[in-house]
C-alpha cells in the first residue's frame, strides 16, 4: 500500500517565517518565534523537491 507523506516545517523565501506541523491542533505554528513580516504575502519554499510518496 502506497502512503503519503506530509510537509513538517516550511520557511518563507521573503521574510524567513518558519513555521512547523502540530498535530494537536492539526495546523501551521510559528516555530522558534521567527515569525517574519507582518505584512508579508509568505512565498513558501516550496520547489518541487518533496516526495509525498513514502517508500
Amino acid at each position: 500500500m502506497t502512503e503519503l507523506k506530509r510537509p513538517t516545517a516550511r520557511t518563507c523565501e521573503l521574510c524567513g517565517r518558519r513555521e512547523r506541523w502540530d498535530d494537536d491542533v492539526e495546523s501551521w505554528r510559528v516555530a522558534d518565534g521567527a515569525a517574519g513580516e507582518p505584512f508579508c504575502i509568505h512565498e513558501w519554499d516550496i520547489n518541487g523537491t518533496f516526495n509525498p510518496v513514502a517508500e
